[in-house]
């Protein structure tokens, strides 16, 4: 397979080098901040060829045989278009600066240059959700979170009421490839999962990959989620600061050096602890809060030669302090990430693009009690965590119009902590640190080569092949896998027929409690008795554009089957003082399968989606349910949802969304039964019970829905701006299951009992309220 395939490029290169062609290569960037814009489409009027910008904003277009002339238009949704006539020729490199515009239309201009669009690219279970539109959308308490915008498109569902968490196509939360500038983030939650760490005034562009993944992306079975910072403004100083009900935000951004280098920096506090802290006795305090600082710096050193620089670090912390008496305690949970990316972006030619980058990502949690008195000190400790350092080198080679190849290779030294127990005691008697669980750290290596093509046949047929291929070393053991990816779009008539079939590896796993979102998940990696987890995914779609491109319709159905997946024994956890977590496990398979729709307005005064999510996921272990399968946990039947924003007026936008979801599958008894018989004098007709269930994830819980509303107004301060966001979250407040538990209800008058299922609700109706100020 790699022979016949190095034969295809070296074809490809002697075309591109015996042809006779004019390259016009460059970047596009936004002619107000400097920013690069990803997926801009380059176009030429005269042959009818076309290009898209890269991550970086870089692009190359190379036209055979040239006319008399090149008409060169650019446009990019939110701009205005840029157009040039060329003079045929000599290769070109080109600096494209884009003027900004409003976006609300009434009408919609019908273009001929459709080149990244829904019905022209190979891509497919792909989405983007632009900032702008997400600045509008209704949030939890006013903090806008980029998680939560993807719950709100098919496929993509949420753990729990109010959760950030994302289960993708029937995958759990450890499938899903986070990238925050691209270094992996481990745990994307704050306050235990009701919020995710990505702060909305940082983050230039979010994208979703569901399925079809190409053969650059590998690592996770389910899901990828590239999410690249702003890199600053290089021409001017803006400040932006936002104050919310439970958080505040800052954002500073402006030029190093004018045009050439800038940086961008944000941060964001809750303060409910704060708050209550005047309410609180000087002896006894405790609180929550969490809290993130975002920083990039960027620099150009020449037309082809660029650095970059990103920083990210975020803090989770529950504590609980008293002092009495002479004598002190304190307890407490905290977590967070660290991430670091530098970025060497070089041009080695008109069509040779490359990015090198190094990557350090750290994770780490720990629980912890502290008690000292005069006569004795005390502390124990639970810590765990895992940390990776990366090094990868990526290139984009587009020798014709036809072909856009992109190869690279990449090698991950992650260290694996999972899990200790430390105990600390000094008195007069006693001096004493020690492990109770020893640490059981381990180190492994992943090396990792790619190539695909995306390549164009003809007007009505595209293809995208590669290969992504890893090799995995823990301990003494390797693992070595070939994994084919395959993506084909057939155009007939205004319909694109598309269909992928992508085969994953993942090396890593996450041993999780039940819990969304909880810190104490393990990351674990593969070893010589768990083997990495795989998944085959093979998806058949069709979608085409409406009113000129205004409106995106799709429908696609997905088949996944996953492999070696792991989960708790019964009764197990992650504490524990006699089990290597290898033991406490049981491996098993899944499967999902489904059909989802989508319907996207992009342009108007109201723009939005619709979708609409039919699946089956389900999970099967030899010691669990009686050797049966059984729903996933987070295996839902119908998802729903609306998302729509509308421009009132000037200055004015109304937003709103509104999601139905069938309910969880969970486990409850079926019978109860007495397991003893208490000794007198204990009342003779009391037994302790035991509970019986028939079957694991059996039961559904009620079905969720609520709906968000959000008003948002704007008005022009100097040289900046203000805005008011006013919004309701659960806005006809639904008493949506968070938990069910069972409790006896005992009747005194007939003396008897019934053992009954209660509901737990979680968010009622909740107004917030927030202001925004740039500078």
């Amino acid at each position: 397979m790699y022979k016949n395939y190095f034969i295809l490029l070296l074809g490809c290169l002697l075309f591109a080098s015996v042809a006779h062609t004019q390259t016009i290569s460059g970047f596009v960037e936004d002619k107000s901040s400097g920013e690069r814009l990803i997926g801009a489409n380059v176009f030429d009027l005269h042959s009818g060829l076309g290009a898209a910008t890269n991550t970086f904003g870089f692009f190359s277009l190379s036209i055979s045989a040239p006319q008399d002339s090149i008409l060169l238009v650019v446009s990019y949704i939110g701009y205005e278009r840029w157009r040039r006539a060329l003079t045929s020729g000599e290769d070109l490199q080109l600096k494209i600066q884009l003027n900004p515009k409003a976006v609300a239309m009434d009408s919609v201009e019908v273009l001929a240059e459709k080149l990244d669009t829904i019905t022209e690219t190979t891509e497919m279970s792909v989405a983007r959700i632009p900032i702008q539109q997400l600045a509008k959308m209704p949030a939890l308490l006013g903090e806008i979170d980029v998680l939560k915008a993807l719950q709100l498109l098919p496929g993509v569902q949420s753990g729990s009421e109010g959760s950030s968490g994302l289960y993708v196509r029937g995958g759990g939360p450890d499938q899903n490839l986070i990238l925050l500038d691209g270094a992996p983030v481990y745990n994307a939650s704050h306050l235990f999962g009701f919020f995710s760490v990505f702060n909305s005034d940082a983050v230039k562009n979010i994208k979703l990959t569901k399925g079809g993944f190409p053969a650059r992306f590998g690592g996770r079975l389910s899901s990828v989620i590239e999410v690249n910072m702003k890199e600053g403004n290089n021409q001017e100083m803006v400040a932006k600061a936002s104050i919310g009900i439970i958080a505040s935000r800052f954002m500073l951004e402006g030029p190093i050096r004018k045009g050439k280098s800038s940086f961008i920096l944000s941060g964001r506090r809750t303060y409910i602890d704060l708050l209550a802290r005047p309410f609180m006795s000087k002896e006894s305090i405790g609180g929550y809060y969490f809290g993130d600082v975002t920083a990039k710096f960027n620099h150009t050193i020449s037309t082809k030669h660029r650095l970059y620089l990103s920083l990210y670090s975020g803090i989770d912390e529950f504590y609980f302090k008293d002092n009495y008496d002479g004598s002190s305690s304190e307890a407490g949970l905290d977590w967070g990430n660290i991430t670091t990316t530098a970025r060497w972006n070089q041009l080695h030619s008109q069509r040779l693009f490359s990015n090198t980058t190094v990557i350090f990502s750290r994770y780490r949690f720990e629980v912890y009690s502290n008690s000292k008195d005069s006569q004795e000190s005390y502390s124990l400790k639970y810590f765990s965590g895992i940390e990776n350092y990366t090094a990868r080198t990526d290139f984009d080679f587009i020798p014709s119009p036809f072909h856009y190849i992109r190869f690279g290779l990449s090698v991950n030294h992650r260290s694996f902590n999972p899990g200790a127990i430390q105990q600390k005691n000094q008195s007069d008697d006693v001096d004493r640190d020690e492990l109770i669980t020893p640490n059981q750290r381990q180190k492994a290596i992943e090396l990792t080569g790619y190539m695909e093509d995306d390549w164009k046949l003809n007007d009505w047929l595209k293809v995208n092949l590669g290969d992504h291929s890893t090799l995995f070393i823990v301990d003494d053991t390797q693992y070595f896998s070939l994994q084919p990816r395959l993506a084909l779009r057939a155009l007939i008539g205004d319909w694109a027929f598309k269909t992928s079939y992508a085969e994953m590896r993942q090396n890593i796993h996450l041993l999780t409690n039940a819990g969304v979102g909880m810190p104490t998940d393990l990351w674990l990696p593969a070893t010589k008795k768990v083997q990495p987890q795989k998944s085959r995914q093979v998806a058949l779609g069709v979608s085409r554009e409406l009113l000129n491109g205004a409106v995106e319709l799709s429908m696609e159905g997905y088949f996944k089957k996953m492999d070696n997946l792991i989960a708790y024994q019964e009764g197990a956890s992650f504490l524990g003082f006699d089990k290597d977590w290898q033991n406490k496990i049981e491996i098993g398979k899944g499967r999902s399968y489904g059909a989802e729709f989508f319907l996207h307005k992009k342009a108007g005064r109201t723009n939005g989606w619709i979708g609409y999510t039919l699946s089956w996921s389900n999970r099967e272990f030899e010691k669990l349910n009686f050797g049966r399968s059984f729903p996933y946990r987070f295996d839902r039947r119908h998802d729903i949802a609306v998302a729509f924003t509308h421009r009132l007026s000037d200055g004015i936008d109304f937003s709103g969304a509104w999601v139905y979801g069938t309910g969880n599958s969970i486990s409850l008894p079926t019978a109860t039964f007495p397991v003893s018989k208490p000794q007198m004098p204990i009342d003779p007709s009391y037994y302790n019970e035991g509970s019986y269930y028939a079957k694991r994830n059996g039961v559904r819980m009620g079905a969720y829905h609520r709906l968000d509303l959000s008003l948002r107004f704007y008005k022009k301060r100097g040289q900046g701006e203000r805005f008011w966001t006013i919004g309701v979250y659960n806005a006809y407040s639904r008493r949506n299951p968070f938990f069910y538990f069972m409790e006896t209800d005992y009747n005194d008058v007939e003396d008897t009992s019934v053992r009954v299922i209660k509901q737990v609700s979680l968010f009622p109706v909740i107004p917030a309220i927030s202001y925004t100020r740039t500078f």
